[in-house]
């Protein structure tokens, strides 16, 4: 397993050979200090940083790979783990071994990654839901979307913003990927990392106070006013909804004209609310149906058509980390890394579908 070492990074320990001093080897030539390899120092983006080999007192013998903490930022970090390859076995395996692994998700060679594993924070519940490797392996072509997609649910909605940005940052592991032909990876993962929580803030729309939530991100809009818009909003006790009914009631003709301001202003203003015309007059629709009636009680779901459903690109960048690790079985090569660019790719695919449905 992964340690925590009191300075803030992690300690990974080092497998038995050829598996463990491989993967030393590796982090030693991405990250040795006289490297001038433009592509081992781009490379550098991708991994967690690398800081040394370290022993317990206590234990001498044992060796540990210092690694960052790619979690550390996170208040409640939802992560995943996703072998990406067509093949989890190395071209050194022995017969057995690539039986062994085949018969673990003979689905891979197709699918091109597999879901070793997942944790997500629900903010209803304010709880974390785990998945093991067995969940990964029974995704099938026709589940896998699904199967993914559920990580980036938090018990209320998807999070596109999350989904896009973690696009973003796989399309440039694979740009990487297609410029350099010097190194194939096997049994390799992708770990993905988001912000699941929610930090204690307040929603102000100019002088009116829309209610107490956290975890958003906020935009500025040209007159001052802060918008804070994203999928968090409806994280709001029903005991609360006595208390922000009046100032709803009274404050949110003013709310959506902001709203509607900061749209009208997207190329002048600093909030961009790329809204294509169709998704506008969905959005619109949605939100006009907040009228008096509905803010007994029922203001919450209301809300949520707003703000849980709006495309991806009108949010602002979620927190977001992706990186490679799992360097176990990485070997010199004279090509480019076909296994592995396929995986990336369908794994892109997959993501993409999530977004456009």
């Amino acid at each position: 397993g992964i340690l925590q070492h009191p300075d803030g990074t992690v300690l990974k320990q080092l497998q038995p050979p050829p598996r463990g001093p491989r993967e030393q080897e590796f982090y030693n030539k991405v990250y040795d200090s006289d490297c001038c390899d433009s592509i081992l120092l781009e490379l550098r983006e991708y991994l967690p940083k690398y800081f040394g080999v370290w022993s317990p007192p206590t234990a001498p013998n044992d060796t540990y790979l210092k690694l960052e903490d790619v979690t550390r930022k996170f208040n409640k970090p939802c992560i995943m783990d996703v072998k990406i390859g067509q093949k989890s076995y190395d071209p050194y395996a022995s017969a057995e071994k690539i039986q062994q692994q085949v018969s673990k998700y003979p689905l891979m060679e197709e699918i091109g990654f597999l879901v070793l594993g997942m944790r997500v924070y629900h903010v209803s519940s304010d709880s974390y839901e785990t998945q093991n490797q067995h969940y990964g392996r029974s995704l099938t072509k026709e589940t896998v979307k699904d199967g993914i997609s559920k990580f980036f649910h938090n018990g209320y909605c998807l999070r596109k913003d999350a989904i896009a940005a973690s696009i973003q940052k796989i399309e440039k592991i694979l740009e990487w990927f297609e410029g350099q032909t010097q190194l194939n990876f096997y049994a390799s993962s992708l770990l993905f990392v988001y912000e699941g929580s929610c930090q204690a803030t307040t929603v102000r729309l100019s002088d009116v106070t829309l209610a107490e939530k956290r975890g958003v991100p906020k935009g500025l809009l040209s007159g001052g006013d802060i918008l804070e818009y994203n999928n968090n909003i409806h994280v709001i006790n029903s005991t609360e909804n006595g208390k922000i009914e009046a100032s709803v009631s009274k404050g949110l003709s003013k709310f959506y004209a902001l709203h509607k301001k900061a749209y009208s202003k997207r190329h002048h203003s600093q909030l961009s609310l790329k809204v294509e015309n169709l998704e506008q007059d969905n959005v619109w629709k949605s939100s006009t149906c907040i009228t008096q009636e509905h803010l007994n009680g029922n203001v919450i779901p209301q809300l949520e058509k707003v703000f849980c459903h709006m495309p991806a690109e009108i949010k602002e960048s979620a927190n977001v980390e992706v990186r490679m690790i799992d360097f176990a079985h990485v070997f010199p090569s004279n090509t480019k890394d076909e296994g592995y660019i396929y995986g990336l790719k369908n794994l892109i695919t997959v993501l993409q579908n999530i977004l456009d449905n």
